[in-house]
Parts: structure tokens; sequence; C-alpha cells
């Protein structure tokens, strides 16, 4: 069953992001892992091999995630001439929260100066968070129930990566390995997007619509835990069979981008550009494959900032629209799929 999505007055405003500051290198995780590898007869290089990534970011060890979204949505709100009592909803769509209570995006709008009036709360969807969080704003821009609305995210990999490393050190088996060897390409980040309607947008991008799709047969693909019970029902962590992420993954994306293209009515040879969340080599190179987009359409960044989850997506956009990839009126499409297994497309007129 396919979910579609259809705006006619929404634009994308602005991006806001923040990078943390520790540079962490695959060569830097393998040299932890060095018992690991001596066991399993691994060569240094096999992390960046099998994944393409060279290295990731990383916050402090005590950092909030809140403190990172505020960064992001104070950026996306100073690049345009909006005040923060225009923003009429505020959605947090990260994996990493604070608490269990309150919702993140109360710290987050309290620190941004958002009006009473404004709808704040969290959202949840794996990697698909933030563009979850852009289409239940644009459906309220749309309806005419707001004007603006602001979508943030920070994520942290900083602690799952190293409670994986330490597993691995305890196990030193290739089936572990096997399991773990996707959280090992997790970045940090924050950043933020802020949607309005066309009668206050100066410089904005028009969101045309979208096509959403899921595979919930394969939901226990990839899990990060534990669950959210008191006391807790497991030990922290994650495990991801990242050969059937690939394989149903690519073929829930190819489904969606098949309808996501008619219910556009996009002609051949467009999208014009794409932003894809951002996993790694294998993933990219057989996503495009799969849907017969060439590489130079795709503008990536998971060489240098890993997965971020949430973040990617948006994030990777952002930098792309930095070093000026899109060309005014492009048909740039955001496609997004994540965990559960879930498949949301997006398609912007740049």
């Amino acid at each position: 069953m396919k979910h579609i999505l259809k705006w006619s007055k929404v634009y994308l405003e602005s991006f806001g992001y923040e990078l943390p500051p520790h540079v962490v290198t695959s060569d830097d995780l393998e040299r932890r892992l060095e018992p690991v590898y001596k066991e399993l007869h691994f060569q240094r290089g096999q992390l960046e091999a099998l994944t393409g990534i060279k290295e990731r970011r990383w916050w402090d060890p005590d950092f909030k995630m809140h403190q990172g979204a505020i960064k992001a949505g104070k950026k996306a709100i100073d690049a345009v001439q909006i005040a923060p009592s225009e923003v009429g909803m505020l959605i947090y769509g990260g994996v990493c929260r604070d608490h269990l209570e309150p919702a993140t995006a109360c710290a987050v709008a309290n620190a941004l100066g958002l009006a009473p009036e404004t709808m704040i709360y969290d959202i949840s969807n794996a990697c698909l968070g933030i563009i979850n969080g852009m289409v239940q704003v644009a459906n309220a821009i749309e309806l005419g129930q707001i004007k603006a609305g602001l979508i943030l995210s920070c994520e942290s990999a900083r602690q799952i990566v190293d409670i994986t490393i330490d597993r691995l050190l305890q196990n030193k088996d290739m089936e572990t390995f096997k399991k773990t060897v996707a959280t090992l390409t997790g970045g940090s980040g924050a950043v933020a997007v802020l949607l309005t309607h066309r009668n206050i947008s100066h410089n904005g991008h028009q969101l045309l619509g979208g096509v959403a799709r899921s595979a919930t047969a394969y939901h226990r693909l990839c899990q990060w835990g534990p669950d959210t019970a008191i006391p807790a029902s497991g030990l922290h962590s994650m495990e991801t069979d990242s050969v059937g992420v690939l394989k149903h993954g690519v073929a829930l994306g190819l489904e969606t981008f098949n309808d996501f293209k008619y219910e556009l009515g996009w002609p051949p040879g467009t999208p014009d550009k794409i932003i894809c969340h951002q996993v790694g080599a294998a993933h990219q190179r057989t996503i495009l494959e799969a849907i017969g987009i060439p590489e130079e359409k795709d503008f990536t960044t998971y060489q240098y900032l890993g997965n971020i989850g949430t973040v990617s997506l948006p994030i990777t956009a952002a930098i792309a629209s930095e070093r000026e990839f899109f060309a005014p009126s492009d048909r740039v499409g955001f496609f997004g799929i994540g965990s559960g297994l879930n498949c949301l497309l997006l398609g912007l007129k740049w």
C-alpha cells in the first residue's frame, strides 16, 4: 500500500547544521579492535574497504542532544527573514533523545524563544524522523494551520560504538562482527530544516510531494535497544543484518521510486539530482543501479561523516546546497529508507 503526498503551498526555506568537534577515523576504531582483527585474521583497512567510510565525527562524552539541535535550529532561523514567533510547529525527530520524557523538542523550543502557541513534540521512526517531520509540517502549512515549521535532530554514535567495541573485544567471533559492523559506521551531528508557506518564502525551494511505502515483515533486520520498559529488558546493543537490509531495502526503494515518478509526473531522465540516506558505498552503488540514476546526480557525505541516522539525509542536502550542487529549477529527490522497513521519497523543485 502506497501513501501519496501532494503540496502546492510549501517551501523548504533554509537548513542549519552543526558538526561535532572530534574526528574519528576508521583506522582509529581498528586500532581499538586490534585483538579482534588478530583473532579473525583481518588486515587493517577492512572497515573502510567494506563501507567506504574514512571517518566520522563525535560529540564530547557529556554532550546533550538538545544542545546540538538548538545550534542547528538557530542557524536555520537566522539564515532567513523569519521571526521565531512565526514558527508554529517544532518537531524533534532524532533517534537519540535526552530523556524518555519530556520531549527533547521542549528544551529546543525554550532556547529558541518560540511562542507558547507553538505545537512542540518528538517523533521517532529510525532514520526517517526528519523527513517524517517534514511531512507533518508540510501538511499543517498546506492546511493553513501554520505559516512555518522547524524540524530538527541531533544524533550521537559515541556511546553505542564504544559499547559495540567492548562487546567485540569480549567475543572476538565472526558472528558478532557481522551483526555489529554496521554500528561502527555511526557518526554524529545535528541538523534543522525550516519549511514555510509560499506567502512568506523569500528564497525557498518548492516541496512538491512524495510517496511512502513500507515492508514491515523485515522490521527485525536492524534493532537498537533496549526497549523503554522500566527496568529495560536487555543490555544496550545494536545489531544489523546488513545483507538483509541491503537486499530488502533496495527492493522497497525501487518499488517506491517507480510510484514516486508516476505520482509526481516527472519525465524520463529525472530527477535531476538526488540526496539519499547515507549508509555506505555498497548501499549507494546498489540503489543507484536499481533505480537507474547515474552517480554524478547523487551527492554523498558518508565518506567523511558516516551514517548519522536521521541527520544524514538533511545534512547532506544542506552541504550540497552550500556547494551549489543544485541548479535553479532542478527536480530534486530526497530518498529516505530506514529500519522497519520504511521508505519515504520527497520531491522538490529547486
